[in-house]
């Protein structure tokens, strides 16, 4: 990932309702949800979550996907991977400390 690339996705993410409607698609990927469900999930009005969508679309978060009269959209998580790897990819470089989470984090759901 680029630098401007990271800035665009973390731009995107920082807004309640924009993060609160990432989270949720997360939350049911890969398959995602209709947009009228996101709207009664988190209380948005249809043009409101529409520009959000349309936020998250352009930053690459998210993609959709027309079935019969419903869009669905669903979370880009290679996406979030690589902002991930690219906001750590030189954790701890300095100290030459190793920055790996222990097995204890990983466990946790």
């Amino acid at each position: 990932m680029q630098t401007k690339q990271a800035i665009t996705v973390l731009s995107a993410l920082a807004q309640e309702s924009r993060l609160a409607v990432y989270r949720l698609l997360v939350e049911h990927a890969p398959d995602g949800l209709a947009a009228s469900a996101i709207a009664e999930r988190l209380g948005l009005a249809n043009a409101t979550l529409s520009f959000h969508l349309k936020e998250l679309v352009h930053a690459g978060l998210i993609t959709s996907r027309q079935d019969g009269r419903f869009i669905y959209y669903s979370p880009m998580l290679e996406v979030m991977s690589e902002l991930v790897g690219y906001l750590t990819e030189n954790c701890c470089a300095a100290t030459g400390q190793s920055c790996a989470p222990s097995s204890r984090h990983k466990a946790r759901k």
